[in-house]
């Protein structure tokens, strides 16, 4: 639960973001049953989620960088229903995360889909903003994917970070996975960090493709380089592999 020792200086803020989105796409409330619960409560639910002790990059930060580039990416979207199922599906990309499993996104879309049709939403988004968040597994939207291309984008845009902010994040994803040995950790960034140089383009909407990917790029094959020098033998990456953007 958010308490005020971890209440971030956005809560209330970000309260009444969640709740605008919601509201702009559930069912009227006459079609609604009496017993759904307040949109707020949602909201509250959600934002305990990101702020787990537990956590130091996937954090409320994160929800808010990923909220935010969203909307600066929204044209690339096909619609105002199509950014509001990409803006609930950034709420959702990360609000299971356990560090030492595999699942996190299977189980945040499991979650969306059931907070989302209780909460009012129709069946069709429920499904699409879940499809939605499963896509950040591996950051690899099929071509036209709109919606999937923001998210992603959003997403991956801590990448293109400069060299002290790359450096920040990178620091935190490492603390996140502390319980990890170094020589497993290594081996199993340096492999999802090989997935994403291995993409074809890391980004897919013109925003991303002509602001972020160059540099994101180049930081990420720096960090590879680094890891790589590092790395002392054929050690198993574990549950490092999950050691997503």
């Amino acid at each position: 639960m958010v308490t005020p020792k971890n209440r971030h200086p956005a809560h209330d803020g970000l309260r009444e973001r969640w709740v605008r989105t919601l509201l702009a796409v559930r069912r009227p409330e006459a079609d609604l049953p009496a017993d759904t619960p307040s949109p707020y409560a949602y909201a509250d639910d959600l934002l305990a989620r990101w702020a787990e002790p537990h956590r130091r990059y996937h954090t409320t930060d994160h929800l808010i960088a990923v909220l935010d580039r969203v909307g600066l990416l929204s044209a690339h979207c096909s619609g105002p229903g199509e950014v509001a199922a990409v803006s609930l599906a950034a709420w959702f990309h990360d609000a299971v995360h356990l560090p030492d499993r595999s699942t996190n996104e299977e189980r945040s879309a499991r979650l969306a889909e059931r907070a989302l049709a209780e909460a009012g939403a129709s069946p069709a988004l429920a499904a699409e903003v879940a499809r939605l968040v499963r896509l950040t597994a591996g950051h690899d939207p099929a071509p036209g994917d709109t919606g999937g291309e923001v998210l992603c984008d959003a997403d991956l845009a801590v990448l293109a970070g400069s060299p002290q902010e790359y450096s920040a994040y990178a620091a935190a994803v490492r603390e996140e996975y502390g319980f990890v040995p170094d020589d497993a950790f290594r081996a199993g960034r340096a492999e999802v960090l090989r997935h994403l140089l291995g993409l074809p383009a890391l980004f897919r909407t013109r925003y991303g493709r002509e602001h972020w990917e160059h540099t994101a790029r180049r930081n990420l094959a720096t960090e590879l380089e680094l890891l790589s020098a590092g790395e002392s033998g054929g050690a198993s990456g574990g549950e490092a592999r999950d050691a997503r953007a």
